[in-house]
C-alpha cells in the first residue's frame, strides 16, 4: 500500500511534520503506543471476563476488536500522511471539515480528562491498601494524617507526575513507558502465579459461568476493551515522531504493540477470572487478601505503571488547549514567548493546570467506576468512528484505484457503524446503572 505512482492501485504517502530533535526509533514507539494501552482497564479484564459469559466468548470478542483496533492504527497513520497533520484532532479536522473537527477536539478533551481522573483515582486506592498494609491498626483507630489519600496523591502529583509530564515532546516517554510496561507485565505474571500456586485464602474451587447470560452481556465487553485497548489518541503523535515514517513501517509497529498488549490483557483476564470465578471483583487486586506480599508488591508496581501512562495522556490533552491558544491567545498577544504554545510560558502552565483540575476532581468526585462504561464508550470515537471517516474523506481525494478505494470506504462505513454501535450501547448501559 505504501511507495505507489499515482496512478497504480496502492496509497500515496506525503511528508507529515517530524518533532524537533533525533527522532523516535522503532522500539521506543513500541513501548509508547504498549504503555498507553496498557492502563487501568487492566483490572478490569477478569471482570470483564465474568461479564461476558466465561473465557470463550470473552476471547472472541477480543479477537474481533483486536482486528478493528490494528485496523484504526494503520488508518490513523495513512490519515497523518495525507493531511501533513501531527495531532490526532488536527488530521480530523482536515480530513473531515470543521465541524467534525471541533466534535474531535470536545470528545478528546473530555475522554482524556476523565481518563486522567481515573488514573489518579486508581493510584490513590492502591496507596490507601499500600498504607494499610505498612501500618495496621484497629478498625477504629484513626490513620496517621500522612496517609490521608489528599496528603499523599497531591505529593505524588508535585514531585512525581508534574516533572514527567513537562517535556515538550512525546519522545521522552519512553525511557519511563519501559517501566511502565514491565510493571503491568509484573501484575500479569502474578495472577498467573497465584493462580497455579493457590495461596490458603483462595484454596476453594470458584464458580465458573458456563455461557453468557444474554446476548448483551457479551456486547458489554466492548467498553472495558475499549477503555483497556485506548491507544489510538497517542497514535498520531508517535508516528509524527518516529524516526522512520512509512505505513508499513507503522503497520509493523502497530501489529507488534498490539499483539504484546492483547497478550498481557489475555493472562490477566483468562487467570483473574479463573482464580476467582463469578466473584471476580471489578478491580481484580481488591479480590485478593490484603496481607500477600506478592500482591502488595504487585499494586505498588501498578501505580508506577499509571504514574507513567498519565503524562502521555496529559501530552495529549495539552496538545489540543494548545491549538486553542493558537488560534486565539497565541496571534493577539504582544509577547513572542507567549504567542508560541510549546514553549515553555506556556506548556507549563497549562501542564500544571491540568495536573491541579485532575486532581481536585479525583479527590473531590464520588467513585468513579460506574462511569468506565461511559469512558469505554468515548474511546469507541477514536478508535472506530473517527478512524473510518477519515478513511473515508481520505480515499475520496487520494488518487487510487476503483476497487481499492470501493473496499477501504465499505471497511470505513463498517467502522463508523460498530463505533456507533458500541458506543450506544455502552453509554445507555452506563446511564442505566448510574440511575
Amino acid at each position: 500500500m505504501e511507495g505507489q505512482t499515482p496512478g497504480g492501485g496502492g496509497l500515496s504517502e506525503k511528508p507529515v511534520p517530524t518533532a524537533t530533535g533525533p527522532g523516535l526509533s522503532s522500539l521506543g514507539a513500541v513501548f509508547i503506543l504498549l504503555k498507553s494501552a496498557l492502563g487501568a482497564g487492566l483490572l478490569n479484564f477478569p471482570w470483564a471476563f465474568h461479564k461476558a459469559g466465561g473465557v470463550a466468548p470473552a476471547f472472541l470478542v477480543e479477537l474481533v476488536s483486536l482486528v478493528f483496533l490494528i485496523s484504526g492504527l494503520v488508518v490513523l497513520g495513512y490519515a497523518a500522511s495525507v493531511s501533513g497533520q501531527a495531532t490526532y484532532q488536527g488530521v480530523v479536522g482536515v480530513l473531515c471539515g470543521p465541524a467534525i473537527g471541533k466534535l474531535c477536539e470536545a470528545c478528546f478533551i473530555v475522554n482524556l480528562l476523565m481518563i486522567s481522573v481515573a488514573f489518579l483515582r486508581v493510584v490513590g486506592d492502591q496507596l490507601e491498601k499500600l498504607w494499610d498494609f505498612l501500618l495496621p491498626s484497629a478498625p477504629l483507630a484513626p490513620q496517621p494524617w500522612y496517609t490521608d489519600e489528599r496528603f499523599t496523591l497531591t505529593l505524588l502529583c508535585a514531585l512525581v507526575i508534574l516533572p514527567l509530564s513537562t517535556p515538550r515532546e512525546i519522545g521522552f516517554q519512553k525511557h519511563t513507558s519501559i517501566l511502565g510496561t514491565l510493571a503491568a507485565c509484573y501484575l500479569a505474571l502474578v495472577i498467573v502465579v497465584q493462580y497455579y500456586l493457590r495461596p490458603q485464602d483462595l484454596t476453594h474451587e470458584p464458580p465458573l459461568a458456563s455461557s453468557p447470560s444474554s446476548w448483551t452481556s457479551v456486547f458489554s465487553v466492548f467498553p472495558t476493551i475499549c477503555f483497556g485497548f485506548q491507544c489510538h489518541e497517542a497514535a498520531v503523535s508517535i508516528y509524527c515522531s518516529m524516526r522512520h515514517q512509512s505505513l508499513g513501517h507503522w503497520a509493523l509497529v502497530s501489529v507488534l504493540s498490539l499483539l504484546a498488549c492483547c497478550l498481557v490483557y489475555s493472562l490477566t483476564g483468562v487467570y483473574g477470572f479463573l482464580t476467582f470465578g463469578t466473584g471476580v471483583s471489578a478491580d481484580v487486586l481488591m479480590s485478593y487478601p490484603g496481607s500477600d506480599g506478592v500482591v502488595i508488591v504487585a499494586r505498588v508496581l501498578f501505580a508506577v505503571s499509571i504514574v507513567t501512562a498519565y503524562p502521555i495522556v496529559l501530552f495529549l490533552g495539552r496538545s489540543v488547549m494548545q491549538d486553542f491558544w493558537r488560534r486565539g491567545c497565541g496571534g493577539a498577544c504582544g509577547l513572542r514567548a507567549l504567542a508560541e504554545p510549546s514553549g515553555p510560558w506556556v506548556r507549563v502552565p497549562l501542564t500544571v493546570l491540568w495536573v491541579a483540575t485532575t486532581l481536585a476532581m479525583a479527590l473531590f468526585l464520588p467513585d468513579l467506576s460506574e462511569i468506565i462504561g461511559i469512558i469505554g464508550g468515548i474511546s469507541s470515537f477514536f478508535i472506530f468512528i473517527f478512524p473510518g471517516l477519515c478513511l473515508i474523506c481520505a480515499v475520496s481525494v487520494e488518487p487510487i484505484g476503483p476497487r481499492v478505494k470501493c473496499c477501504l470506504e465499505a471497511w470505513g462505513v463498517v467502522s463508523v457503524l460498530v463505533g456507533a454501535f458500541i458506543f450506544g450501547q455502552s453509554t445507555v448501559a452506563a446511564v442505566m446503572e448510574l440511575l
